[in-house]
């Protein structure tokens, strides 16, 4: 029996990765919510003016701190985030074992980048702007269907993998 029983186990289907990453969106929503409610009681209640306007230029990188914190600490202690649990799949080194603090900064780093694109929706407005985070996240992922161990775009950033437990 190898010592380390991920380093053979099989890769993670994008499939799968993608239904895990549905139950985390509602984590984040969590996350934004409780992130919300610190930004009204900092602000006393003023967050954005009456026209909508962010008044604390902080809480767009709070809010970003606090959910990249989320994925961070879930795959520095087991792999897994709560999403991944019920499909049984982890996020490994190449080796099978547990991703470094640098590795998981520049997949959560690689993996969002695409969030760049929404300092686009004054210009282009918030459809064509939500359109091509999306497309931009579709390309990101659709590079697991080529590569033969099914890693994202962020995965191959951070020499990261998911695979499916064992």
């Amino acid at each position: 029996m190898p010592e380390n029983p991920s380093a053979t186990a099989p890769p993670c289907p994008l499939w799968r990765r993608l239904l895990a990453l549905v139950y985390d969106l509602l984590i984040v929503v969590a996350i934004m919510m409780v992130a919300v409610m610190i930004g009204l009681l900092l602000t006393h209640g003023q967050l954005v003016d009456a026209q909508g306007r962010m008044q604390a230029l902080w809480f767009p990188p709070f809010e970003g701190a606090l959910v990249a914190a989320y994925f961070m600490t879930s795959w520095l202690r087991g792999g897994q985030t709560i999403g991944m649990r019920p499909w049984h799949i982890r996020v490994t080194r190449a080796d099978g074992g547990t991703p470094s603090l640098q590795q998981v900064v520049i997949r959560v780093l690689v993996a969002s980048a695409p969030l760049l694109l929404l300092m686009l929706e004054p210009r282009i407005g918030l459809h064509a702007t939500l359109w091509a985070l999306l497309l931009v996240w579709a390309g990101w992922f659709a590079v697991a269907l080529f590569d033969p161990r099914k890693r994202a775009l962020h995965d191959l950033a951070a020499n990261t993998e998911i695979r499916l437990l064992v």
